[in-house]
């Protein structure tokens, strides 16, 4: 008998190699995976605008990545005491301009030249909602906490969202490498302050969105991370305390499904290895001038060089 619904991510012909740069973008969602390459010691950047949500916003970062563009002090806005870009997730914010503006240019800066170099890509949609900032008559990332009357809200419409989803694809494939692989996905964490109704609908919308525009390119996938938490791991013990967030176990699920699928077997070896490594360092003692605890560290730091030299970029 069968008690659960199991959803497998389809096994890719090209698989991350443990040399392989990954660029990830969008929402919380992106942020997770971010951490559990850097946690293996692969090569990753993610979310240069911090964390965003809606399709189009997200081919907008893509576009000022991919001109390199410098932001200035007139694509500011003074609001609550703080120098805000509407294009960037509050943690931008600062009390003085060119604080803001050295971190937004330094990140377009980093993200440009890391896209040159990037095997893959990971884009997550969180919702097909977006704001329209009325007293510039533009659409927006983010509204810090600006006051709502200064805003309307509405659904991208269904041109809008294949639109910005076909133009990123296009900007990703001329800036990064020539084979690189483009995996989209939908945040599984569901945006319970628009409603369950309608946050069904905003995530309908993305995955109708999302299919149409891959439909036969050969380098972008679909990955059913919304359909393993909503399907597989449909019980809330996988949720977090808020009971939107998937947990660490759910993550940790998800995340040996995707490698199982995209790994090679030498990444999910140098991954493995250096996971050990980390739990190892995480290793707490009473005294530290122990010569078996000594003895330890020397065995770590004797692994630390051997994983070193299976790569090119600096790990640990």
């Amino acid at each position: 008998m069968k008690f659960r619904t199991v959803v497998e991510i389809n096994e890719s012909r090209k698989k991350i190699s443990i040399e392989d740069c990954i660029f990830s973008i969008g929402s919380c969602f992106a942020t997770e995976m971010h951490e559990k390459f850097s946690q293996g010691q692969i090569q990753s950047l993610n979310n240069p605008f911090g964390t965003i949500f809606n399709p189009f916003s997200i081919f907008q970062a893509i576009q000022q990545i991919y001109d390199a563009k410098e932001y200035q002090e007139n694509d500011l806005i003074l609001a609550n005491e703080n120098y805000i870009s509407l294009d960037h997730h509050s943690s931008f914010d600062s009390r003085y301009a060119h604080k803001s503006l050295d971190k937004i240019n330094q990140n377009i800066e980093e993200a440009n030249q890391f896209l040159q170099n990037t095997n893959f890509v990971i884009i997550t949609f969180g919702t097909s909602y977006i704001y329209e900032f009325l007293p510039q008559n533009r659409l927006v990332a983010n509204c810090h906490k600006i006051p709502q009357k200064f805003f309307e809200k509405r659904f991208l419409s269904h041109q809008e969202l294949t639109d910005s989803i076909n133009k990123t694809i296009e900007l990703l494939k001329d800036i990064c490498k020539d084979d690189v692989q483009i995996l989209f996905t939908v945040s599984p964490v569901r945006h319970t302050k628009d409603g369950l109704v309608e946050n069904q609908l905003s995530k309908s919308k993305l995955l109708t969105a999302i299919h149409e525009s891959i439909s036969g390119k050969e380098n972008c996938s679909y990955l059913p991370v919304y359909e393993i938490l909503m399907d597989d791991l449909r019980d809330y013990r996988f949720y977090k305390d808020d009971l939107i967030h998937p947990n660490s176990q759910a993550v940790q699920y998800i995340w040996e499904k995707f490698g199982n699928a995209y790994f090679s077997d030498e990444t999910k070896i140098f991954i493995n290895e250096n996971n050990k490594i980390l739990t190892a360092l995480n290793h707490n003692t009473n005294d530290d001038k122990n010569p078996k605890y000594q003895a330890f560290l020397d065995k770590i730091n004797q692994k630390k060089i051997e994983q070193q030299k299976k790569v090119k970029h600096k790990i640990f």
